[in-house]
């Protein structure tokens, strides 16, 4: 049996993501909120829904960059130059990089079955500002580009 050809999307596909995904935030931060504090295991289904609805986003975005009718981002190509760069970098180190800081961080992206054990790790850099906090703009660029960084699994990906 042959491997179906990837599905193309389209600019008019990441318009109408764009709209699903703007309610589904306001909701999912709100239920952020209200859980903020509990612990044991909470059902969140607006947090669920936007994280689906994000991740269908970012993909929508990879298929148009491939295509070349969208430009790669600066978030993209300078965390791959310092992939290449610092290859062997741990969690929170800094580096300097065409005079700006950049953090390396580390999330952990699959777990074992148990939960006790991170089988695998995202890794990502954050622009540090000059006060030393995190540059919310790169960060929300970096959520929007790899979402599923920022969920933690216990099922193969």
């Amino acid at each position: 049996m042959s491997k179906l050809p990837p599905q193309l999307h389209s600019i008019k596909e990441l318009a109408h993501i764009n709209e699903k995904i703007a309610p589904l935030k306001l909701l999912a931060d709100r239920e952020r909120a209200a859980i903020y504090g509990l612990t044991g295991t909470v059902y969140t289904p607006h947090i669920d829904e936007y994280m689906q609805a994000s991740i269908q986003k970012a993909e929508i975005l990879a298929c148009l960059k491939k295509q070349g009718l969208l430009a790669i981002t600066e978030v993209e190509v300078i965390s791959s130059a310092l992939d290449f760069l610092h290859k062997r970098a741990k969690n929170n180190a800094i580096v300097d990089y065409n005079g700006h800081c950049y953090k390396r961080c580390f999330a952990p992206l699959k777990l074992s079955k148990s939960g006790k054990v991170v089988r695998i790790w995202a890794k990502y850099w954050l622009l540090q500002l000059s006060n030393g906090r995190v540059d919310p703009k790169w960060e929300s660029q970096v959520r929007e580009i790899w979402p599923s960084y920022f969920l933690i699994r216990t099922i193969d990906i």
